[in-house]
């Protein structure tokens, strides 16, 4: 079922994740404290406020730096939110430089970013998703005809099922791993995705569960 997609942020997160609900035939808008940064994007995309792109959303995205989703959810409005499921792509970095390839971190291991969000926001429906990936292989990712998994987490099971089905039309497969808690581990899959990178320039890999 076709929807009204808020994205929330500006970025090449943001704007990778538009153009695979675009080339899926979903309505979207993107909200913004920048609108100068999306003036020349695309003209399939509606521009707002965070708060108008909220209010107008039957399913939120945040693809705002980690540092800036507190803020970025605030002016967006917990009204607007209410109910909703937001699939959160944001992962907790520091604006400090990666240490031998590893990227730190301002959460710990006992608590996510998402979980933090989820708590200042409990009646909405945070679902872990599309962190743990370089946005180039957000929609129709393939490595030589193999599928790779996105894992995901969250309280909410409709929240799930409908980010779910987002990912199946994007081509994934994909892991619930659980509830919120999951995120902390989660999350720190984006510090390895992006070791080889930093290590080696080598960014064109994903993460896949193995079942025997």
């Amino acid at each position: 079922m076709k929807k009204r997609i808020g994205i929330l942020g500006s970025g090449i997160v943001a704007k990778s994740l538009a153009n695979g609900f675009i080339k899926n035939d979903h309505q979207v808008m993107m909200g913004t404290r920048s609108p100068e940064k999306l003036k020349d994007f695309s003209d399939k995309v509606m521009i707002g406020t965070c708060e108008d792109t909220a209010s107008w959303g039957e399913i939120i995205v945040l693809a705002a730096k980690g540092k800036a989703a507190e803020e970025v959810l605030k002016s967006a409005g917990s009204g607007n939110l209410m109910g909703k499921t937001i699939i959160d792509a944001t992962n907790p970095i520091e604006d400090t430089a990666p240490e031998n390839g590893v990227l730190k971190f301002f959460t710990d291991l006992n608590e996510s970013l998402m979980e933090k969000l989820q708590k200042i926001y409990p009646e909405s429906n945070f679902v872990k998703c599309f962190s743990c990936v370089g946005n180039a292989y957000f929609t129709d990712p393939d490595f030589n005809g193999e599928k790779p998994t996105m894992f995901i987490c969250g309280n909410d099971e409709n929240a799930k099922k409908e980010t779910t089905e987002i990912l199946e039309t994007f081509g994934w497969e994909w892991e619930d791993m659980g509830k919120a808690e999951s995120a902390r581990a989660i999350e720190p899959l984006c510090i390895l995705w992006c070791i080889p990178g930093f290590r080696s320039n080598e960014w064109n890999h994903a993460f896949r569960m193995l079942k025997a």
